[in-house]
């Protein structure tokens, strides 16, 4: 995978104190709607290299961080800018509506 693991002291040094543009992706091994989702993210990675971070967080191995959020069920793709929470999308999602949020959290 090449979307960058976080556990929740680096999700709180990169995503609340670097504060840049990102997303982060809550999801789980055994769940098939992440599988599919992941490599969608994965594609889209380099066209965002330097401006936008992509990363994921394994719902198994961080629950208090995935519970944090009051999420219910995975995928859950949050947004983040400057540290502060952008919105998610939630389910499987295809690279236009991945994208769309991500102009929208850039232009925000």
């Amino acid at each position: 995978m090449s979307l960058e693991k976080l556990n929740a002291d680096q999700f709180e040094k990169i995503i609340y104190n670097n504060g840049e543009p990102s997303l982060v992706i809550f999801s789980r091994k055994s769940c098939h709607v992440c599988q599919g989702v992941i490599p969608v993210l994965e594609d889209l990675k380099p066209n965002y290299e330097g401006k936008f971070g992509f990363y994921y967080v394994d719902v198994e191995d961080d629950k208090a961080l995935f519970q944090s959020f009051s999420l219910k069920g995975v995928p859950q793709i949050l947004f983040f800018n400057e540290g502060e929470y952008q919105g998610k999308l939630a389910g499987a999602v295809d690279e236009e509506k991945v994208e769309d949020k991500i102009a929208e959290v850039l232009e925000g």
